[in-house]
C-alpha cells in the first residue's frame, strides 16, 4: 500500500468528471488577467459596494493584511470558458449552461499553500460569476456579484486570484441567480502536502440534480412557477435586478433597469414537487421534481464505473452540486469510514449511510470488496436516485438502475455525532458575541428569508476582527434549509460541546443549528440558504466586518 501522488490524475470516475481536465502550470503571475479583479473592460479591483459606512471593504487593507499572512506559493493557472452547449444525459440531449462543454465542470487540483489563478472567461448571454464554496480566501475573489465584486458582463473575463490555504474537497460554482441549477459547476480538490491519510486510489463522486433543458424546463421558469408568477422587490437591491436584464440573467443584485422586467414563464410540465416526505429531513424532500438524477454527470442507466483491485482501500471524495435535493449515499456491501466533512478532518467514524445537503461534501474510506457494487444516491423524500458503479472483477454483473442496497437503511450518522480531529478543533473559548437569526417564511407565499426580511445590500449583521462569534439559526418554517457562511468555517455546537468544522449544514424544521466561528477572515460574507430556490427567494443576509 502507498500513499497517492497529489498531482496524480484520477482515473476512471475522474476521466468523467474531469476529461476537460485544464493545466496547471507554475507561473510568475504576469499575464494581463493575472492581477485580482482584472477584467477586459477595465480593473474593478478596489469594488466597493452600496451600504452603511464603517465596514470592512472587500478589497480594504485589512483583506490585504489577511491575505499576506496566508502567504504566498506557486501560482496554478486555469482557464474556465462559461458557454452554452449540448450536454448528452445517456442520448437525451439538452441545451445548457457549463464550464469548458463538460458536465461537471473540469477538476480543479492545487496543493495547500499555492496561488489560485482562475480565469473566467464570460461566453453566455447574461452576466455571472464563480464562487469557490467552502473555501477561505480574501473576500473580492468570494464571487458574489454586487456585494465583492461588479458581475462579469457577457464576452468579459475576470482572473481569480488568491492564497489557497487549507486542503480539502470543495467545489466551484456560479454565485449569478439560478446558474447553479444549470451546468456552471466543477470539483475543487486541495491536497494536503503532509497528506496523514494512506490509500491505494481516489474516487471522486459528483452528484446533481438536473431539469435544464428538459422539456423546455429551465430553472429560471421554476423559479417563477414556484412564486406563482410573482416578481419580487427588495428594497431596490436583490434578485429582480438581477432578472431584469432578461429571464436568464444573474441575480444578487446585479446592474439593472430600474423597473424589472416579466418573470421566465416556465415551459413544458409542471416542475413542483407535491406529496412527498422524508422522515429524515422531518419535512418534504424539496420544492421541485426533477426528472433526472446525475452521479459524475451520468443517468442510472449508463453509471460511470470506478475501476479497482480487491483489498484496495479507497478514498471517495462526495460532493452534493444540486440545487434542491439532499443526497442519501451508500456503497452497496460497504462499510463507510468518515474520515472529512466539508474539507476539514474529523475522528474516523464508521457508518452505513450518510446525508448530503446541496453543497455539503464528505470524504470517505473504504476498503473494496471482490464483485461490482453500487454506490447509489437516493434523492432524498423524492422518490428516485443517482448512481455510479464500484467494479473489482470483470466477471460480475452490473446490478440494475433501480437497485437498492440495504445499506441505505442502515446506520446513518448525521453531522452533528461526528466529532473534529484534534488538528481542527476549536479552541475552548466563551463567544464574545451572539447573533440570533430566525428563518422564515413559507411554500405557499415562497417568501423565504431572515426574520422575515427579504435579502438587500444593505443587511449587516456586524462582527468584529478576532472574536469568537456563535450564530444561532432558528428555523421557523415546515422545510429544512442546508445553510452556508461564506469566508469561514464554523463548528456545529452539540450537546458535547463543539463538534465538526463545517461551512454548510442542514437546519430540521422547527429546531436550531447553534454553530461557533472565529472572525478571522475580514471583509463582507453571505450568509444564505443553498436551497438555490430559497435564496433567489430572499434567504440571504450579510455578516460585516465592523470597523
Amino acid at each position: 500500500m502507498h500513499k497517492p501522488s497529489r498531482r496524480t490524475l484520477l482515473t476512471a470516475s475522474v476521466a468523467a468528471v474531469g476529461s476537460g481536465l485544464l493545466s496547471a502550470c507554475t507561473g510568475n503571475g504576469s499575464h494581463p488577467q493575472s492581477r485580482p479583479g482584472a477584467t477586459a473592460k477595465g480593473d474593478s479591483h478596489g469594488f466597493v459596494p452600496p451600504g452603511p459606512k464603517g465596514y470592512v471593504n472587500p478589497s480594504g487593507p485589512e483583506v490585504h493584511a489577511a491575505e499576506r499572512r496566508r502567504g504566498s506559493g506557486p501560482v496554478r493557472k486555469f482557464e474556465f470558458t462559461a458557454a452554452e452547449t449540448t450536454v448528452d444525459l445517456d442520448g437525451r440531449k439538452v441545451r445548457t449552461w457549463t464550464y469548458g462543454h463538460n458536465l461537471p465542470g473540469p477538476l480543479v487540483r492545487v496543493t495547500a499553500g499555492d496561488v489560485l489563478s482562475l480565469n473566467l472567461v464570460n461566453r453566455l448571454p447574461a452576466e455571472t460569476t464563480l464562487h469557490s464554496h467552502g473555501v477561505r480566501m480574501r473576500c473580492d475573489m468570494d464571487g458574489v456579484p454586487s456585494l465583492t465584486q461588479e458581475a462579469i458582463t457577457s464576452g468579459q473575463d475576470f482572473t481569480y486570484r488568491y492564497t489557497v490555504s487549507h486542503p480539502g474537497t470543495y467545489l466551484l460554482h456560479s454565485h449569478s441567480g439560478m446558474q447553479p441549477d444549470r451546468g456552471l459547476y466543477a470539483p475543487f480538490i486541495v491536497d494536503d502536502p503532509k497528506e496523514p491519510l494512506h490509500y491505494d486510489k481516489e474516487w471522486l463522486i459528483v452528484l446533481d440534480d438536473w431539469v435544464d433543458g428538459v422539456s423546455g424546463s429551465t430553472p429560471d421558469g421554476i423559479l417563477t412557477e414556484l412564486r406563482h408568477g410573482k416578481t419580487m422587490s427588495m428594497d431596490g437591491m436583490g434578485m429582480d435586478k438581477g432578472m431584469g436584464k432578461g429571464p436568464e440573467a444573474g441575480g444578487h443584485g446585479a446592474s439593472a433597469p430600474p423597473h424589472p422586467a416579466p418573470p421566465a414563464k416556465q415551459q413544458g410540465p409542471s416542475r413542483m414537487l407535491h406529496g412527498t416526505r422524508s422522515p429524515i429531513l422531518h419535512s418534504v424532500g424539496g420544492n421541485v421534481a426533477y426528472p433526472h438524477y446525475l452521479a459524475n454527470g451520468r443517468l442510472p442507466g449508463n453509471p460511470s464505473v470506478f475501476r479497482a483491485r480487491p483489498g484496495e482501500r479507497i478514498r471517495v471524495r462526495i460532493i452534493n452540486a444540486g440545487s434542491d435535493t439532499a443526497f442519501r449515499v451508500a456503497l452497496g456491501g460497504h462499510k463507510m469510514t468518515v474520515t472529512h466533512t466539508d474539507g476539514y478532518p474529523v475522528e474516523h467514524t464508521e457508518t452505513d449511510a450518510l446525508i448530503l445537503g446541496m453543497a455539503e461534501r464528505y470524504d470517505v474510506l473504504i476498503t473494496a470488496k471482490d464483485g461490482v457494487f453500487p454506490f447509489v444516491a437516493l434523492a432524498e423524500g423524492k422518490g428516485s436516485r443517482a448512481m455510479a458503479l464500484l467494479r473489482t472483477s470483470a466477471k460480475a454483473s452490473a446490478p440494475r438502475a433501480t437497485v437498492s442496497p440495504e445499506e441505505l437503511d442502515g446506520e446513518l450518522v448525521p453531522a452533528r455525532r461526528i466529532s473534529p480531529h484534534e488538528s481542527v478543533a476549536l479552541s475552548e473559548r466563551k463567544p464574545d458575541r451572539e447573533i440570533r437569526i430566525r428563518l422564515t417564511g413559507d411554500m405557499k407565499q415562497y417568501n423565504w428569508s431572515f426574520d422575515h426580511k427579504p435579502y438587500s445590500l444593505t443587511q449587516r449583521h456586524a462582527v468584529r476582527q478576532g472574536e469568537r462569534v456563535r450564530l444561532t439559526l432558528i428555523n421557523a418554517t415546515d422545510m429544512w434549509h442546508p445553510m452556508h457562511l461564506h469566508g469561514h468555517t464554523f463548528a456545529v455546537v452539540g450537546l458535547d460541546g463543539a463538534g465538526a468544522r463545517k461551512d454548510t449544514s442542514i437546519v430540521l424544521p422547527h429546531r436550531k443549528l447553534v454553530v461557533d466561528f472565529d472572525a478571522d477572515n475580514p471583509g463582507l460574507w453571505m450568509l444564505h440558504c443553498h436551497n438555490q430556490y430559497h435564496s433567489e427567494s430572499g434567504m440571504m443576509t450579510i455578516l460585516g466586518y465592523h470597523t
